[in-house]
């Protein structure tokens, strides 16, 4: 069965989980070829005992339709992260986590699934029923390695618009997740993903020289 890409943005109030809190996050789960499976969204309350980094809090007043949009409506993150399992067993797929960079919104995924479900990002062999299928997906190395970009100037303002769908980047959860998922399926196909696998496919039937 094809493996559903569970395409996430997370927006935090600091740097560190658990010292700081994850505020809301969306994840839209897309084929490789750019097709839609599913959608989540939620917004979580802060953590019993963690405070706002100053500097974080001092950039989110600058962004203030994406500050009102992480903190409106909040839900207990326990209750979100057994909803967020339940949506990602729900695609009917093998799951993969993606993320642009995978080390930061990954980080911040992986530690809420351990501290209010059984579950990890990344689970190992071990695991009976591994939520996720590998590792996780870094969107930001993809796209350096296709186009060519240093790794560090890799960002949304340096890629075409449309290769994010024409989502704006607002820092809202849920609209950089759209323009990341749009952005996966540009990717794979300037990647060669789908054609690739029947040139492989071909050069095993052919003779060597």
């Amino acid at each position: 069965m094809a493996p559903v890409y569970v395409v996430t943005d997370i927006e935090a109030d600091g740097p560190r989980p658990g010292e700081h809190s994850m505020l809301s996050f969306a994840s839209v789960a897309v084929t490789a070829s750019g097709e839609t499976r599913g959608v989540f969204e939620a917004v979580l309350e802060p953590l019993p005992g963690a405070v706002r980094d100053p500097d974080t809090y001092a950039w989110f007043q600058t962004q203030p339709e994406a500050w009102a949009a992480a903190t409106a409506d909040p839900r207990p993150p326990a209750d979100v992260m057994a909803q967020f399992v339940a949506f990602v067993r729900g695609l009917g797929a093998p799951a993969l986590f993606a993320a642009f960079p995978v080390a930061f919104d990954g980080m911040w995924i992986d530690a809420y699934l351990k501290r209010f479900t059984p579950h990890a990002l990344i689970e190992g062999h071990y695991a009976a029923q591994p939520l996720f299928a590998g590792p996780g997906l870094c969107l930001k190395s993809f796209a350096a390695a296709v186009t060519g970009q240093d790794f560090a100037e890799c960002d949304p303002k340096t890629l075409p618009a449309d290769w994010l769908g024409h989502h704006e980047h607002t820092h809202k959860a849920i609209d950089d997740a759209r323009g990341y998922a749009h952005l996966l399926g540009v990717l794979m196909a300037l990647a060669g993903r789908e054609p690739g696998r029947k040139r492989h496919e071909d050069s095993r039937r052919s003779p060597r020289a």
